[in-house]
């Protein structure tokens, strides 16, 4: 059985493989968008996001592919909620650019009121069941003026996670993973993943 992650971020890639094998049959082959010959850039212009999860993973299941999509962003309270939806070009550059555009609007911002939320949403569609599930996940923490750790990618280096006194960037692999907002959606979705491909005998 093979299943799309509709991505072509590589570290974003490995880390939802190594969740979705402690949660999923192993019989299941995982392809990325570029292995199913999907070149072309996917416009995400939702609002929200489980409205980019849903538009990526259409993209995938247009070509006959059980299609797994995920938006994720770092929604900060006295942003707003800013970048939210547009977390990873929220500067039009990469990472640096982004962490360095994010502390530039919290320089005034004290520490205590920094308090900012990791959102996942998860959808995946069935093509030939026109059927789809969602599921969400979310985590809680500090932006930090300075950044700390090596680990991870995106904002981690700044989101600063209080039960463990570290930043996400900090955590290894299997801790982030045990706690991050991936983390809880990819469980929430491979027990709806399970029950799906049962009731379809796709498995």
């Amino acid at each position: 059985m093979k299943i799309v992650l509709a991505s072509r971020n590589k570290k974003k890639i490995a880390e939802l493989e190594k969740m979705m094998s402690e949660y999923l049959p192993e019989k299941l082959t995982i392809l990325s968008l570029d292995d199913i010959g999907l070149k072309d850039d996917i416009e995400e212009n939702g609002s929200t996001f489980e409205e980019n999860a849903r538009i990526k993973a259409k993209a995938g299941a247009a070509l006959g592919y059980i299609t797994i999509a995920d938006d994720s962003g770092l929604c900060v309270d006295a942003l707003d909620g800013a970048p939210g939806v547009y977390s990873a070009r929220f500067s039009g550059g990469g990472d640096k650019e982004n962490n360095k555009l994010l502390i530039e609007k919290l320089k005034d911002v004290p520490e205590e009121k920094r308090t900012a939320h990791f959102m996942t949403s998860v959808v995946c569609v069935f093509p030939e069941q026109n059927d789809e599930i969602v599921a969400t996940g979310k985590v809680c923490g500090i932006i930090t003026e300075n950044a700390s750790g090596t680990n991870g990618f995106g904002y981690d280096p700044h989101f600063f996670y209080p039960p463990y006194n570290k930043t996400f960037a900090e955590l290894t692999a299997d801790e982030k993973n045990a706690i991050s907002h991936r983390g809880k959606a990819m469980k929430a979705f491979a027990e709806l993943f399970l029950e799906k491909i049962k009731e379809y005998n796709l498995i």
